[in-house]
């Protein structure tokens, strides 16, 4: 079993706590993807896993096993870092079974598990290359192989497409998505990049500045996000909030009037708000639509993007300090300057506290 458990997990670097007692489980095959934005400790707290850093206060338990003093190699996993640190006097077979060799296994053994990983990923062709004859995408392939060959508990990746470029990048997501498929193998991922997490993830962990904000599914934080941090960090283009007050307000939905004075309803459990109380309402750019007269903003459109698949509006806002996006189809081209009425559906909307808390939405329809 490869289950990963973190208990009240603690990492100081002198006087400065980076990691803030995090406490997560993580099941055995799990695809578990760490996001956050620069300097939360999604990197720190991978690498307080795989032991290439101490622990302050806390246990790491690999399966069965309390990890938290053991060194890196004595821990049952492989880690693939963003740079693939290949040794370039090697071929792509050396390289994959340079550990292994190190640790004297046997040279048929190595042979077995270097063209296994090689077929798994689909780089038995390129064995006798040097790292310099092969592409990012390769190189990559070769990184992971290399800890495929050691056959660890956990697999442990810390922004290994970072160095790719974007269309590369799609393509590798599929390939890790195949890869854990294929290997049913405990993985933990760390990117900034929350679409990889989206499209990866078993579960996301949404980190900030030390502290875990929320885990969960992609789509239970994409729909359900627990405050403010996450639903603008996960999302993409990211959510949009408008400044409000809350007109009314019951279990079965609130009313709220935003900072520009429109009047618009939630489906939100509000029972513990009252009239008055300052919210920041959220929508999404894909779920403002152009067509409904009622539950809708009129905001005038400064900048258009027109991308072909999809057209996007940045409207000015009384209420929303950094404007709204709205997402619409191709061939709907607003022009700069031209006012919109934009439809607010009363299902896809969020609401937040003054504490950026949000309410429980509603199973309701628009």
């Amino acid at each position: 079993m490869a289950n990963v458990t973190l208990a009240g997990v603690r990492k100081n670097f002198g006087a400065t706590e980076v990691i803030r007692g995090v406490d997560l489980a993580i099941q055995d095959g799990e695809f578990v993807v760490f996001v956050g934005p620069s300097g939360c400790g999604k990197s720190t707290l991978l690498r307080l896993i795989a032991g290439l850093e101490d622990l302050t206060a806390g246990d790491v338990v690999i399966g069965d096993r309390n990890v938290s003093g053991e060194a890196p190699a004595d821990r049952g996993i492989a880690m693939v870092f963003q740079s693939y640190a290949l040794y370039p006097h090697m071929t792509v077979r050396q390289n994959m079974g340079f550990g292994l060799k190190l640790a004297k296994t046997d040279k048929a053994e190595v042979d077995r598990r270097v063209n296994l990983a090689a077929e798994v990923l689909t780089i038995t062709d390129l064995l006798d290359r040097k790292p310099k004859q092969l592409s990012g995408g390769q190189r990559q392939r070769v990184a992971i192989g290399r800890a495929i060959v050691r056959e660890p508990q956990v697999f442990l990746f810390d922004e290994p497409l970072s160095n790719l470029d974007a269309a590369l990048r799609v393509r590798m997501r599929y390939e890790f998505a195949r890869l854990h498929g294929e290997l049913k193998t405990t993985m933990i991922y760390v990117t900034h990049d929350q679409v990889e997490a989206m499209t990866l993830a078993d579960r996301i962990v949404v980190l900030s500045a030390g502290r875990i904000e929320q885990v969960g599914a992609p789509m239970d934080l994409y729909e359900h996000p627990d405050n403010l941090f996450v639903a603008g960090f996960i999302g993409s283009p990211r959510m949009n909030f408008l400044a409000a007050e809350v007109v009314e307000a019951s279990a079965g939905g609130a009313v709220v009037r935003t900072a520009a004075g429109e009047t618009l309803t939630v489906a939100a459990d509000a029972a513990r708000a009252k009239a008055g109380d300052p919210v920041t309402l959220g929508v999404r750019p894909e779920h403002l639509t152009l067509t409904g007269d009622d539950n809708a903003l009129t905001a005038r459109a400064d900048f258009v993007e027109t991308l072909g698949h999809a057209t996007y509006a940045y409207l000015a806002h009384d209420a929303a300090a950094d404007g709204v996006t709205c997402q619409l189809p191709g061939d709907v081209r607003p022009k700069a300057g031209e006012a919109l009425t934009v439809h607010v559906p009363r299902a896809q909307a969020h609401l937040f506290d003054a504490d950026g808390q949000a309410f429980k939405r509603l199973d309701a329809r628009a």
